[in-house]
């Protein structure tokens, strides 16, 4: 078994009501077991398009689907909940964006898939909830809190469990 994180986010719909579907579509589909969840958080948007916020966390699961499958399955149920990636502005609006940050210490480069994450480091919102649930986790030789504590975190909020 492996333990992968996967950074959950989206800004159009119930999308806090979506990570709970998704994370319990992911479990059951996969026969993966959910290790660790971070809080919701409201992050500004990134990527210079005018949209409303975003929610954002990360989990951590152990699974023993391989890389390659665990991201088409990640694939499928940003389908599910209507994401199109072919059709989609990037960095744009979406009802459920799943990427996939790290398998283990796994380093893939190929033209579907990077691992770890190649623009983990760059984004607060991603690292914020990631320290949450691994704040001493070292991916590619680099300690996640710290990196973390290089970036602004300007405009980033936890948000209160859902009731």
């Amino acid at each position: 078994m492996a333990e992968a994180l996967i950074a959950l986010g989206g800004n159009v719909g119930d999308v806090r009501r979506s990570f709970e579907q998704a994370i319990s579509d992911l479990c059951r589909t996969t026969q993966s077991r959910l290790l660790a969840r971070s809080a919701d958080y409201a992050t500004p948007p990134w990527g210079g398009v005018d949209q409303p916020p975003f929610v954002n966390a990360c989990i951590a699961i152990e699974t023993a689907l391989a890389p390659r499958p665990l991201l088409s399955k990640l694939h499928e149920i940003e389908k599910r909940f209507g994401r199109d990636r072919s059709r989609e502005t990037p960095w744009g609006p979406r009802a459920l964006d799943l990427d996939l940050l790290a398998y283990d210490d796994i380093v893939v480069d190929e033209p579907d898939l990077t691992l770890p994450h190649p623009r983990m480091f760059e984004r607060a919102f991603v690292l914020v909830p990631l320290v949450e649930i691994a704040r001493n986790r070292i991916i590619a030789g680099r300690g996640v809190a710290e990196a973390l504590a290089r970036l602004a975190t300007d405009g980033i909020e936890r948000m209160p469990p859902l009731g």
